[in-house]
This record gives structure tokens, sequence and C-alpha cells, in this order.
């Protein structure tokens, strides 16, 4: 009895000791994972873990999202999971997204995997409409897209229809011209080939610095009403509140620095501002839950912090993350050019060697045809004798038949003749015979100048026999010497150095000289970025006056009217905000 109280307790602990677990589903932009965590977790071990899978230092940008009747709402750090008024079914569902947005993306966000959760949540936002583009911006950020997906423009791989089904533009962009899928297409791959040489990361971010001058990035919206019941909206974002017209996101009535806030405050569904200057009456509104009021003074707090802390110098962290940073860039960037010195040298290589066959195809080529003249020198030459043969021949004959007649004459003459009838017939046929001996002898000597003339043919044609032998020699010479380069440049590229070896002449420390070489190339950078916008700009302008024509007026919504009276006034986002504030 004892042994089993004893097994009994020893089975007990052991169940004691195995904590309860729940399962946890978190989607990113572009995955799913799921974690079976333990019911005393609190938001921070949920988060922390999310984070050391995906490899983010970056914390402060993100949070873990949830929506609860109707309402979104984020994790908090310090209260357990379970605590949180969410569904009691498993797995239960989060999203990791940016829940603060940085003032200067290419200057705070260090990490590629931070850029490219930004570029993936900011680019979703402006498909889904959530953020106002214009067409023109909408068409330029479609590229920078594309070049991140697809790496450099190649007119044989990209060819027409190749963007067919991917999702580019907003569907209200779209619909506002008439315009066809390949008469988009076309635009944004005329600007997709420019971005040649932008790596992935690099072609991101070009995406997120276009994106967060657009008027609503990183703005949240909630509905609210002042102390007269007037409908509006207030806006939170990383450079303070903000308050709109309910059908006017893009200007904001009143803006609330956050270096000109005091205190911000809330009392049940009534929420109070109160300016730094005493002078300036506080601003309160109410919203339309006590739960919108709690995400509303979050959104303040971590904004604020994200504002003042990027007025202070960088924390440790901050600085080692961007050193390494630095590092990583010149790193990559070395390893890049060494790959483009490779693929310029293959390509050079190439580029001999197809020349080295353009060539050998053309001395071939002349080698056929010097053969066939050499054979047709050859034919002519021993028709040429034969001929020659034949007409010494009958030059002979002609000889022989002339000096036949020669005979004859004189026979007749030495023959008596007794009458006078037989003297004049005797003498018609001497003249007879003396004419045919005289066109014998002429016949004879055209015979003989005919064979003269052939044998100077024959002698010219075996001339040009010589020659076309010689020039054959030379060019079966130059075949065999080119065919020996040709075979030594075609192995060329193998030769070349390897991805390996440009690895191992990578390790390096960075120094002083290291380091002013850096900032002098980064100033470099700036210089050469304002140049690309004022071009960017001219082209945006250059694809705005070239769609307009095609533009449907009736089907422009408020935003897009709204936009085009900003432009038209020269007025930005930040110069907007200047004025209200």
């Amino acid at each position: 009895m004892a042994g089993a109280i004893a097994s009994r307790m020893s089975f007990s602990s052991l169940k004691r000791k195995q904590p309860k677990t729940f399962t946890v589903r978190i989607a990113t932009m572009d995955a799913e994972m799921e974690f079976s965590c333990e019911v005393k977790w609190k938001g921070k071990d949920l988060f922390d873990l999310v984070c050391r899978t995906l490899g983010l230092r970056e914390t402060w940008f993100f949070g873990l999202q949830y929506t609860i009747k109707d309402t979104v709402a984020w994790l908090k750090m310090d209260k357990k999971v379970l605590d949180h008024d969410v569904p009691t079914e498993e797995p239960k569902t989060f999203h990791f997204l940016a829940k603060f947005y940085p003032e200067n993306a290419e200057e705070e966000l260090v990490q590629e995997i931070t850029q490219h959760l930004f570029f993936l949540q900011v680019k979703k936002q402006i498909l889904d409409e959530k953020i106002f583009c214009p067409p023109e911006a909408s068409v330029l950020l479609a590229s920078y897209a594309v070049q991140a997906k697809y790496g450099d423009y190649d007119p044989n791989v990209h060819k027409r229809g190749f963007l067919a089904q991917e999702e580019l533009l907003p569907k209200r962009v779209i619909n506002l011209y008439q315009m066809t899928p390949e008469m988009w297409e076309e635009r944004i791959t005329a600007w997709y080939a420019e971005h040649r040489g932008r790596a992935r990361d690099e072609a991101e971010m070009e995406y997120l610095k276009i994106a967060q001058d657009l008027e609503m990035y990183g703005v949240n919206y909630f509905a609210i009403r002042n102390k007269k019941g007037t409908e509006l909206l207030l806006g939170v974002d990383a450079l303070g509140l903000h308050i709109y017209d309910p059908d006017n996101r893009l200007t904001p009535k009143i803006s609330f620095p956050w270096n000109e806030i005091r205190n911000i405050s809330y009392s049940d569904k009534e929420f109070t501002i109160k300016p730094l200057d005493k002078k300036i009456d506080v601003f309160k509104f109410n919203s339309s839950k006590l739960r919108v009021n709690k995400l509303i003074l979050q959104l303040c707090i971590g904004n604020h912090d994200l504002f003042m802390r990027r007025r202070k110098a960088d924390s440790l962290e901050v600085q080692q993350m961007k050193a390494q940073a630095r590092e990583e860039k010149a790193r990559k960037q070395m390893e890049r050019q060494c790959l483009a010195r490779e693929k310029q040298m293959r390509e050079e290589a190439e580029r001999t060697r197809d020349e080295l066959e353009r060539r050998l195809m053309q001395l071939k080529e002349e080698a056929t045809m010097a053969n066939e003249a050499l054979m047709r020198s050859e034919e002519t030459a021993d028709l040429l004798a034969e001929k020659a043969q034949i007409t010494e021949e009958e030059a002979k004959l002609l000889a022989q038949k002339a000096a036949e007649a020669e005979q004859e004459m004189q026979r007749i003459k030495a023959t008596a003749i007794r009458t006078e009838e037989e003297k004049r017939l005797m003498e018609q046929k001497v003249l007879e015979a003396e004419m045919l001996a005289l066109k014998m002898a002429e016949e004879s000597e055209r015979r003989a100048k005919e064979a003269d003339q052939l044998k100077q043919d024959l002698q010219e044609a075996r001339e040009s026999e010589r020659r076309a032998k010689q020039k054959l020699l030379e060019i079966t010479s130059k075949s065999s010497y080119t065919q020996s380069m040709n075979s030594s440049t075609t192995a060329l590229p193998t030769d070349l150095p390897s991805y390996n070896l440009i690895s191992e002449s990578l390790s390096f420390d960075f120094k002083d000289t290291d380091m002013k070489r850096l900032s002098m190339e980064i100033e470099k950078e700036k210089v050469e970025y304002m140049e690309r916008s004022k071009h960017l700009q001219e082209q945006l302008n250059e694809l705005k006056t070239e769609i307009e024509a095609l533009k449907l007026k009736e089907r422009e919504t408020a935003l897009d009217i709204l936009h085009n009276e900003n432009s038209s006034r020269g007025n930005s986002k930040h110069n907007t905000i200047k004025k209200v504030s």
C-alpha cells in the first residue's frame, strides 16, 4: 500500500511539473508561424520569441495586433497573453505588424529584415488604398516593387506580359484611366529598366523613401466628436496629433507636434490634449468607445517616446547595429562590385569568343570560295590545253593539205597541154588551185595564231591556279591559329575568380580611414540622390501629363480632387503640417 501511495505521489508530482500550454499562430506580412506558449507567459514573452525567430532587433517599431469586437487592439507587454480579451478557441491568432512608423526610413531602419517588413506592410496599405497614392507615384512605386522581386531587367527574360499576374497598382488608379493592362505594364517596365544594379534591399528602401512623403503614410485615424458634437477625425503619427475633416484625410485642420504637447489624458470617453503653451486652449474631444481612447493613448505614448528618442544620441545598441549595418553594406557593395567585374569579364570573354567564331566562319567561307575558284581554274586550264592541242593538229592538217595542193599544182604545170581548151581548163584549175592554196595558207596562219593565243591563255590559267593555291595555304594556316586562340579564349571564364575567393578577400577590419571614406561615399550618395530626385520629379510630371488625356474625370474620388488641389497650390505633407501647427 505504501508503494502504491508513493507511485501515485510521484505520478502527481510529474504531472504538476508539466506546464499547461496553448497554441498561438503569428501572421507576418509574408509568412505564418505557430508557437506553443505557457499559460503564464506575458505579452513580452511571446513578442520576444517572435522577434528572435525573425532575427529582428529593432523591436520598438512593432507589436502583436488582434481584433476584438471590430476594434483593433495590441498585445500589452506586461500583461498575460490569456488575460487579454482574445477568443477562447485555438490557435489564437495575432498579426505581427509595424505599430509605429519612422520619420525618416533611411536613417532609422537599420536591419534589412526591418526594412523588408515595413516595405511589405506599406505596399499592402497602398494597394488596399489605406494610404492614398497619386497615379504617377503609384507607377514609380510599382517599378521599385518589381525591381525588388525580379532583380535587374532583362528583355530576353522579362518579356511582354510578365507582370500580368502581379498586383502592382491600386484599383482606384486602374479604374481612373482608359488604359489596358499592357499600357500600364509598358510604363512600369520603362521605369523598372532604369533601376538596374539595385539590390532588393536598396529597391525596397527607395520604395519607402517615396511612400513616407505620402500624406496618409503612418497615420492612424480615429472618429471623434468635439464639444459641439461636430464629427472629426483624429490622426496619430510620428510627428504628432492632427485633426481632420472626415471628408479630407490629406490635409489636417489643426496639428499638435509632439514637442508642443504638455499632457495627454482621457476620462471615460473624453480625451484631453494640453498644449505646452498655456495661452493655447485645451483641446477636448470624445471617442466612440473607452477601448478606443486606450488605444489612442498607447499610440500617443509610443510615438512620443520615439519622437524624443530620435532627437537624442543613439543608444549603444543602436550604434552597434548601425556600425554592423555599415560594415555589412560595405561588404555587400564590394561583393556586388566584384561580381559585376567578374560578370563584365565573362561577357567580354564571350564577346571575344563570338567574334573569333565569326572570324573563323568567315575564313572558312573564304577558303571554300578559294577552293571553288581553284577547281574552276583547273577545269579552265584543262579545257584550254585540250583546245590548243586540237587547234595545233588542225593547223598541221591544213599545212599538209596546202603542201599537197602545191605538189598538185606543180604536177599540173609539168603536164603537157595538147589543146587550147585543155590549156584554158588547166589554167582555170591552176587558178583555183592557187586560190585554194592561198586560202589554206591563210587558214593555217589563223590557226597558228589561235594556237599561240590558247597557249598564252593556258599559261595565265596556270598562273591563276598557282596564286589560288598560295592563298588557300595562307587561309589554312590562319584557321589553325584562330582555332587555337578560340579554344584558349573559350576556356577563359572558368578560370575567373570564384565566389569563395571573393569572400576570403573580404575579411578586413574597418579603421578610421575606412570610416572617413565611407562617410565621403555617403555624402556623395546624398548629392546623387538629390539629383535623382529632381530627375524623378521631372519623370513623374512627364508621366502625369502623358496619361492626363486618358483620365476619366467622372471617376475621380474626393481624395484625388483634394490631392490635385494641394499639388496645384504647391502644398506637401510637411509644409502643410507646419502651417497648421
